[in-house]
């Protein structure tokens, strides 16, 4: 997606997002963005490997379908649909133990990229 302006109307699909998703290798970044946040949709495989590292922008992940575990540093938590999860920035996090396809929306602020 290109940039827009700050304040302009955004819209996604989901299923369309889980494709692209999926294409990409299992997450599809930028579906909605803003001066000061963007939105990804990000997908693990049963029994994939998160290997994902801290980041620079604070996160909050919204479980779409399935269940996992979440480790965030030291602590870890159980993941089901509905499930919201605020990690901040530099945090080292990563899901483990997914047991079907795992399917997140993950706010991201600032934007993706831009911290």
């Amino acid at each position: 997606m290109s940039r827009v302006e700050a304040g302009a109307f955004q819209q996604a699909q989901l299923g369309e997002a889980l494709a692209r998703a999926r294409a990409a290798g299992g997450y599809a970044g930028n579906l909605l963005r803003s001066r000061l946040l963007s939105v990804g949709l990000y997908t693990l495989e049963a029994g994939g490997v998160d290997d994902q590292a801290p980041h620079a922008e604070d996160e909050v992940y919204v479980t779409i379908r399935r269940r996992a575990r979440f480790r965030v540093e030291e602590q870890d938590h159980p993941v089901a649909p509905g499930t919201m999860l605020f990690v901040p920035a530099r945090a080292a996090h990563a899901f483990h133990a997914i047991e079907e396809e795992l399917v997140l929306v993950v706010f991201w602020a600032p934007p993706e990229g831009e911290a």
